[in-house]
């Protein structure tokens, strides 16, 4: 397995330590440590070790499988021969696979190490009492090395915790391990994910599971999201199936068997990234995933049946794999024969104290004269998190008075459980924001917030403020892309508030659970009270209803059929007689069974209409009245062969017809749609016809990518500010149509159509002509005022580039393996220049590339570093002399870097250090972005500030002696091969665009 791995090129750890025990190990390692753990920093850990006279294979293994060693340098680390061999293969492992390593000197000088004097040498002499003179000299060569790897001096920190704080950061941001700030201020998270970090035990190959317990509310799916924050990026393949609850419960129509293998697959789909996958047998876990090292998280598992499908044995996952599963019932883990349990224990009181004020009082602690009645109401809420943040919000500007006034309420609710606590918060609401945390309860949970506010615009509900007000009360959240958000046990309470309000589920205001919906459909028992259904046909089977199945339900507005789980094989089969389908706000129905809508729906309230993976041909004949419908969602309708007449659908906003593959053309009368804003065909392979000599004034977005056998430019409207129309069959842009688009600001016209370009907009500002088989870039674009960004990507063809726009700030060229002229016509700098994998570039171009002024990067094929840059090194570190008044608190500098051939560069930025002399920090960035895999050796050159900026809130030293810079890169740092540095005066840049 040893041999395995290494070979595979696992990194099993993300940090090696290398130090002297006991120095360290009791005290400043042991804290280091804990705060590793706590960020996810995964640790190798020697203490069940042997330690002999020379390190073992498995320390080397080890030192090979971390992405970071850290070179822990004390006063008595020279004295360990241990310690010294552990240098020996830490300095191998950088030269020979550029691993990161990183320096603590921890109450010694460095230069002590270097010249192994004072205390540190005699500790080192003393080691080498009877070895080879060889060996001593090559302890003596690395500890000389080591000892000028930059890194943090014990003795310059006041504050032990605060410098264990920055080592960590440090090693995060080498790691590209920062984590995300979805769980900042999230009070005891830390000290719960350092106790899991212990259990989970990451440097063992072994393969664990684990289990967090807790009752509802306490946090537990937090802390497993948290946990698959923190541990995604050290495993390839990973899953998180949250809300497992009642996943197995029998589905309608479906045996046991297929219920099983239905599971499965959600967990394979999602692991895999395969939607469409089918197993057909319950030995496909382990079959697929036996030798992968997994990270799979079972979320709110309230069945031993769920477990035994998706995780049953250990044996079904690959070394190294880790499985944790959170529940409310220990007693499922033990039946597992999980043994690893960590209990989430309720809040102590200074937790509960903490939160509830953060939601109430927007500070940490416990205002004068509220102490007595916040220590009461977290006692009643107890202690559980979700409830103090909705009891605190819901308090929030409230005198002592009322949260007086309020205990009472809490105390009664002590019996009832979570829910009863969080309906304080909902009982407190005035009753129009009551029936829309219903409507979010049950219909519009994760729903974009423009699309609810249309849908319930005919309502009472004053949406944007009561929206508002719910969020205020921590009753739900707006996620950072306009989603609504509420928590799983509000919405369970919302749907238990309306369960409650009748014991006939026709009688109630939204239906919600599958068995009962099936039911009120296949008996006809709705009624005028029902105004909303949201059907998940994830467990039903295949259910068929009468032709009077909507009939009592005359109030109905909101109807969403949809599957929650990848390959969810329920389908609500109709009637083509349905005599009856309200008249409905919002129709969201995915894998529609029929070929069209029901002859008798009449969709004039229509305001959404969503129905994706449908078998529809058409929607309906003739012309409809659809005054408030501003949506239209038919994406992947792959047998839609026809688009009603529209002309009397006039507040259409966006209409979204994506792989709708038998879609042959668009009708005329979409000229009628003056307020629709997004059309969207990508992948309409068969669309051939669409109107033109139309105008539609609101038009901002088409999109007409893959329509393979379109040739006609679209001449639709002259207000379009995005045209995307790559793999089309368009050979040019017609002059009549590219002088009207006044508006257009981004022309993806990439395609082996395009043969030639006589006209383009005027006033583009981003154009893509990639894959096209142009051989000169045309007059018509040189000649463009506003483009700043320019695409030419594998044009195979291109040999010449005349001429730029002095606008242009990217130009990107890559794999233009014909192009050999590249003629600059302006001395603007520019941000970007990429030439990867252009190997015919002549001298004169690749000169004119090398020298232009750049704000970001310059790729192109390279042999050498260029003669301009005075200082060069082997490697990927170089050292340079300043004399005294080279730098300026302005000071940029520009770096080129030679890079060997390589097929994994991948999208992630070279990251660059640099250091002063004595070890100081001076700047630590990522170089930008760029896909670094070549077929040649290529340079990469950047430009970038030499200080951080702006730095006039702080001094910066310019009075430097000497300088070091360091680069590295997550996959290929040791594939940098040569490095040159330029520090750039602003007189040098001056010069260097005047050279222009």
């Amino acid at each position: 397995m040893a041999s395995s791995s290494s070979s595979s090129g696992i990194m099993r750890y993300h940090v090696f330590p290398s130090f002297h025990g006991p120095d360290v190990r009791k005290g400043f390692l042991s804290h280091l440590h804990n705060h590793f753990a706590s960020k996810g920093i995964t640790t190798f850990n020697d203490e069940k070790i042997d330690r002999g006279q020379t390190i073992g294979p498995e320390l080397v293994q080890a030192i090979r499988e971390s992405r970071v060693s850290i070179v822990l340098l004390s006063k008595k680390y020279a004295s360990s021969s241990w310690c010294l061999d552990e240098l020996l293969e830490i300095l191998k492992c950088k030269e020979a696979q550029g691993q990161i390593v990183m320096t603590i000197f921890y109450d010694v000088d460095p230069s002590d190490v270097k010249k192994q004097r004072g205390e540190f040498g005699s500790a080192f002499e003393k080691t080498c009492q009877g070895k080879t003179e060889e060996l001593k000299q090559r302890w003596s060569k690395a500890l000389a090395h080591v000892a000028t790897i930059a890194g943090e001096h014990s003795l310059n920190w006041a504050n032990e915790a605060e410098m264990i704080q920055k080592i960590a950061t440090d090693v995060l941001n080498k790691l590209n391990l920062t984590p995300s700030r979805d769980f900042d201020g999230k009070v005891g998270l830390e000290a719960h994910l350092a106790k899991l970090n212990s259990l989970l035990c990451l440097e063992s190959d072994e393969v664990k599971m684990i289990g967090i317990w807790g009752p509802a509310g306490i946090g537990k799916s937090t802390i497993a999201r948290a946990l698959d924050n923190q541990l995604s990026s050290s495993f390839q393949l990973k899953c998180f199936m949250g809300n497992l609850k009642g996943s197995l419960k029998s589905r309608m129509g479906v045996d046991e068997h297929d219920s099983k293998l239905w599971l499965q697959n959600q967990l394979l789909s999602k692991i895999l990234n395969q939607e469409n996958m089918k197993i057909r047998h319950l030995g496909a876990i382990k079959e697929r995933l036996h030798d992968q090292r997994v990270l799979i998280i079972l979320d709110d598992v309230d069945d031993l049946k769920e477990l035994e499908v998706l995780a049953e044995e250990l044996s079904w996952f690959g070394f190294g794999s880790r499985i944790i599963v959170t529940t409310e019932d220990k007693k499922i883990l033990e039946a597992h024969g999980i043994k690893d349990i960590y209990h989430v224990d309720f809040l102590s009181m200074e937790e509960a104290l903490e939160i509830l004020c953060l939601s109430a009082f927007k500070q940490s602690s416990v205002p004068d004269g509220f102490e007595e009645v916040a220590n009461k109401v977290a006692n009643l809420c107890g202690k559980l998190p979700l409830g103090l943040c909705v009891v605190g919000s819901s308090l929030r500007g409230q005198s002592k008075h009322v949260w007086e006034l309020q205990l009472s309420r809490i105390e009664a609710s002590l019996d009832g459980g979570i829910e009863d606590i969080l309906k304080v918060g909902y009982d407190r609401l005035l009753k129009n924001d009551q029936s829309l945390f219903l409507h979010i309860a049950c219909v519009f949970n994760h729903a974009v917030v423009d699309n609810v506010i249309s849908v319930l615009s005919d309502s009472n509900l004053d949406v944007g403020n009561g929206l508002n007000t719910l969020a205020d009360k921590s009753l739900m959240h707006i996620s950072t892309d306009d989603h609504i958000v509420m928590h799983h046990l509000l919405q369970q309470l919302g749907r238990q508030i309306v369960h409650e309000q009748s014991d006939e589920p026709g009688k109630r205001q939204f239906l919600t659970e599958a068995e009962e919906i099936c039911d009120v459909l296949t008996t006809e028992t709705g009624t005028g009270s029902v105004i909303g259904i949201s059907f998940d046909t994830s467990n039903i089977g295949e259910v068929s209803v009468g032709k009077g199945a909507f009939e009592g339900m005359r109030n109905l507005r909101f109807l969403t059929i949809y599957s929650r789980l990848f390959g969810g094989e329920g389908t609500l089969q109709i009637p083509e007689d349905l005599e009856y389908l309200p008249r409905l706000r919002l129709l969201d129905w995915i894998h529609y069974p029929r070929k069209s809508l029901p002859l008798r729906f009449q969709p004039t309230r229509l305001v959404k209409l969503r129905m994706r993976h449908s078998n529809l041909e058409k929607l309906w004949g003739g012309i409809q009245s659809l005054p408030n419908l501003k949506i239209i969602d038919l994406m992947y309708s792959r047998e839609l062969k026809e688009i009603p007449n529209l002309s009397k659908s006039t507040n259409l906003e966006d209409l979204r017809l994506d792989y709708c593959s038998s879609l042959v053309e668009l009708p005329s009368s979409i000229k009628n749609l003056q307020k629709l804003k997004i059309l969207n065909v990508d992948y309409c392979s068969m669309l051939q016809v669409i109107p033109s000599n139309i105008n539609l004034a609101s038009l901002e977005r088409l999109d007409m990518i893959g329509c393979s056998r379109l040739r006609t430019f679209p001449d639709i409207s002259s207000n379009i500010e995005v045209l995307n129309l790559r793999d089309t069959d368009i050979e040019d842009v017609p002059p009549s149509v590219a002088g009207c688009l006044s508006r257009l600001d981004h022309l993806n016209i990439c395609s082996r159509s395009l043969k030639r370009l006589t006209h383009v907009p005027l006033f583009i500002t981003n154009l893509v002509l990639k894959n096209s088989v142009i051989e000169t870039i045309p007059d018509c674009v040189i000649g463009l005022t506003r483009l700043e960004w320019l695409c030419v990507e594998r044009c195979t063809k291109l040999e010449s580039i005349p001429g730029l726009p002095p606008s242009l700030s990217i130009l990107e060229a890559d794999d233009c393996v014909s192009l050999k002229r590249v003629c600059f016509s302006f001395h603007n700098p520019t941000k970007r220049l990429s030439f990867r994998n252009c190997f015919k570039l002549d001298e004169e171009a690749r000169r004119g590339i090398i020298q232009k002024s750049i704000y970001d990067y310059v790729c192109l094929p390279g042999k050498k570093i260029p003669e301009e840059f005075t200082h060069k090194a082997t490697g990927r570190s170089i050292t340079i002399p300043l004399a005294p008044g080279t730098l300026s608190a302005s000071s940029r500098f520009k770096v080129c870097l030679l890079i060997f051939p390589n097929k994994e560069g991948g999208y992630e930025g070279i990251s660059c250090s640099i250091r002063s002399k004595e070890g100081v920090k001076v700047q630590s960035c990522k170089l930008p972005y760029h896909d670094l895999s070549f077929r040649s050796k290529h340079l990469f050159i950047v430009h970038g500030d030499l200080f951080p900026q702006p730095n006039n809130y702080y001094e910066v030293d310019v009075t430097m002696s000497e300088i070091t810079f360091e680069f590295n890169h997550k996959y290929i740092g040791d594939k940098i091969i040569e490095c040159g540095v330029q520090i750039m005066t602003e007189e040098a840049e001056q010069q260097e665009i005047g050279q222009l």
